[in-house]
């Protein structure tokens, strides 16, 4: 996926929710802080924009209305060859203050449509705590070329809230940032 996709996303989900602005809260909230040409090819690999409206109901009808209208395998899906995936705010847990954190992004062509992208470090804690092999990719690949700083990276997991996360999925995450700490050692 490119910067200029994910701007078109915004456009078509703001238009969709009838709202200025909606998260981007997928792997693809990448590209709220770098070009695809500054990243490694794993972290553009999706062709799917996770987007969650800043308002919705407690049903996410809105969420719903995204995935209706504009997700996979609709005419959008078939005319730009990526989709959006409705989700609600929750989909993902994110670490304490990550709303202080968000990355904005205003496509030029659009008086006031704003997608907030998740800060790469909140983005892959999130990750992280999903635990599942292609966001583990995604994450090794921004850590592989210092996008993102493990022990900032560790730091966020600390701020997970751990209520409603299932088992021991923090722990897990705990364990696999240290890893990342001793294997991506600050430079310099």
């Amino acid at each position: 996926m490119k910067r200029s996709e994910l701007e078109v996303a915004i456009e078509a989900a703001t238009a969709i929710v009838r709202q200025d602005s909606v998260y981007i809260i997928g792997s693809q909230s990448i590209l709220g802080t770098y070009n695809e040409d500054e990243l490694p090819g794993e972290a553009t690999l999706s062709n799917e924009v996770d987007i969650a409206p800043i308002e919705d109901d407690a049903s996410e009808s809105l969420a719903t209305l995204l995935d209706g209208q504009i997700g996979e395998m609709s005419q959008f899906h078939a005319d730009h060859g990526f989709y959006i995936q409705g989700v609600g705010r929750q989909t993902a847990n994110l670490p304490e203050g990550w709303q202080s954190r968000l990355v904005s992004v205003k496509p030029a062509w659009l008086a006031k449509s704003v997608g907030l992208c998740l800060e790469p470090h909140d983005l892959c804690a999130a990750k992280i705590l999903a635990n599942r092999e292609k966001d583990l990719t995604f994450v090794s690949s921004l850590l592989e070329v210092r996008i993102v700083d493990a022990e900032t990276l560790r730091a966020r997991i600390e701020l997970l809230d751990p209520h409603g996360v299932s088992g021991d999925r923090i722990q897990v995450a705990r364990v696999w940032a240290a890893w990342a700490a001793a294997k991506y050692p600050p430079i310099g």
